[in-house]
């Protein structure tokens, strides 16, 4: 597949410069906790979106989607918009991965168990607390607000919102929520593709396909619209030192393939950046990405 108080800065201590006298070395900031929340004020050079929808896909690394024949629709994406050669998730397997994107922390969270509630801050909360609007859509959710773990091919381990207790009930939708006119999208989603369909169980083709039935229409309609659609992975399959693809297509983007180090923790610092919100655990000590925009 898209302000607030300032940003709190280290300053470091003036030293005199008197002759003779060594200087004394500055102190050492303290990163934050993962559950800290840091006021910011987005940087000037930064778009503003009416929408932005992020695709987490599945298990595969970047040599296994870019180039591949298998992909072909994943592969125009990355050509006519920005494509990252150097994206790196955070760890194995996946469930700690989803909550580093959307909290900027793993949790404590090392497995795929189910179920966690948390009650750091997330992306989604902090969404809705500045007046903006989230909702993550989850392809075979049962029902609103599910909570159980499995349910056919829904996996709640790949739907981070649903632990977090900042987020309501209401905003946790299955992908038959998804709007048909994409103008009443939320401020900011996530799309997630069942099992099937994210290439955890079935093919590169099968979740190629399938993200180009459901969301080229956005992709499109984003590029007139001031809405961004992010497409990226979760983790690797254990096979690239967990390198995965991270594309990017819409409006304001100068397109091309991008190949500084970037990973889940930079891509939140980014979002929340865009819509000016606090920062959330390792997000108040990433470096937002600024290079792909327009104007």
């Amino acid at each position: 597949m898209l302000r607030a108080a300032a940003l709190l800065t280290v300053v470091p201590l003036a030293v005199s410069a008197l002759a003779g006298c060594a200087a004394a070395p500055p102190p050492t900031a303290t990163p934050p906790a993962p559950s800290t929340v840091v006021a910011a004020t987005p940087p000037p050079a930064l778009p503003s979106f009416a929408h932005i929808v992020i695709v987490v896909e599945e298990n595969r690394s970047y040599a296994d989607i870019i180039g591949n024949p298998k992909a072909p629709y994943l592969n125009s994406l990355a050509a006519q918009g920005v494509s990252f050669t150097n994206s790196y998730a955070e760890t194995h397997p996946s469930q700690p991965n989803y909550l580093a994107l959307f909290s900027g922390s793993i949790q404590g969270v090392r497995s795929d168990a189910c179920p966690h509630t948390f009650s750091a801050p997330s992306l989604g909360g902090e969404l809705l607390a500045a007046g903006r609007t989230f909702v993550g859509y989850s392809e075979d959710l049962p029902a609103v607000g599910f909570t159980g773990c499995t349910e056919g091919k829904y996996a709640r381990k790949h739907n981070p919102w649903v632990n977090f207790t900042d987020v309501p009930a209401s905003a946790n939708q299955p992908l038959t929520a998804l709007p048909s006119d994409w103008a009443d999208l939320p401020d900011l989603s996530f799309v997630i593709p069942n099992l099937d369909h994210d290439m955890h169980d079935g093919s590169i083709a099968q979740g190629d396909s399938w993200l180009r039935d459901h969301l080229d229409g956005y992709a499109q309609w984003a590029a007139s619209h001031d809405s961004l659609l992010m497409v990226t992975w979760d983790e690797d399959d254990y096979s690239a030192a967990n390198q995965i693809p991270t594309i990017l297509v819409g409006a304001n983007l100068r397109s091309g393939q991008y190949d500084e180090r970037i990973d889940h923790f930079r891509v939140l610092r980014t979002i929340d950046d865009l819509f000016g919100l606090p920062y959330a655990g390792a997000a108040a000590t990433a470096t937002p990405i600024t290079d792909i925009w327009v104007g």
